[in-house]
């Protein structure tokens, strides 16, 4: 019995997630193949044309649209955004800033205020557990 080692793969959708892009909006022949390790490093070191094109333009998956209205994949699903967006459609969302774009973006403010009180306040404490005296 010989042993040879192969290559590390991902699935298709596992590579475009961590590229940031929309799966169905790749090309055929990165959608119906696994992704090595190398190449999935050759294309976030070194983008080919199309990755360009769907990291400027879209669509975007759900966590990059989020990422880019400021908000939680959640605050989406509250605001009806259950698609894939474009840049030129996100861009049209921060113009309009509609009434659930605002609300969650203030969500999200409080969020993160009280994330860094907490950090502070375990700071402050020295990092000792919060039952110790």
């Amino acid at each position: 019995m010989t042993s040879h080692q192969t290559a590390q793969t991902m699935k298709p959708a596992t590579a475009a997630k961590k590229l940031g892009v929309y799966l169905p909006a790749t090309p055929t022949e990165f959608q119906e193949g696994d992704v090595s390790r190398s190449e999935l490093s050759a294309l976030q070191t070194d983008p080919p044309q199309w990755l360009q094109e769907l990291r400027r333009n879209g669509p975007h998956p759900r966590p990059v649209v989020a990422a880019k209205l400021g908000i939680s994949i959640a605050g989406l699903a509250r605001g009806g955004v259950t698609e894939p967006l474009t840049t030129e459609q996100i861009d049209e969302l921060k113009r309009e800033l509609p009434e659930w774009l605002r609300a969650e973006r203030a969500t999200q403010a409080e969020v993160r205020k009280e994330a860094v009180r907490i950090k502070e306040k375990n700071a402050a404490r020295g990092g000792q557990p919060h039952n110790a005296r």
